[in-house]
């Protein structure tokens, strides 16, 4: 068995038939590995659930999500002015 890198993990799926055609048809289309429409499908997956998809994101919401707490104090409501109005 083929060693890999150790940040590298593996994890069998199964498609039923129709998918597999479609998938490796696409893949063939596309000039791209299933490893590369893998990757895609994932990013796209995370990306539509608000989830980074790299250290630099995480870092960069988990800021962000901190900083809104604890680093801006909260303003106090504006004052609206009231304007005298003509009733008619």
């Amino acid at each position: 068995m083929a060693k890999t890198a150790p940040d590298v993990r593996r994890k069998l799926i199964e498609f039923d038939e129709a998918s597999w055609q479609a998938l490796n048809l696409l893949a063939r289309d596309s000039l791209k590995s299933w490893q590369e429409l893998a990757d895609e499908a994932f990013r796209d997956l995370l990306k539509k659930h608000g989830r980074p998809t790299d250290l630099r994101g995480a870092l960069k919401q988990s800021m962000t999500l901190t900083g809104r707490d604890e680093a801006q104090p909260s303003r106090p409501p504006t004052r609206t002015r009231r304007v005298k109005g003509r009733t008619r």
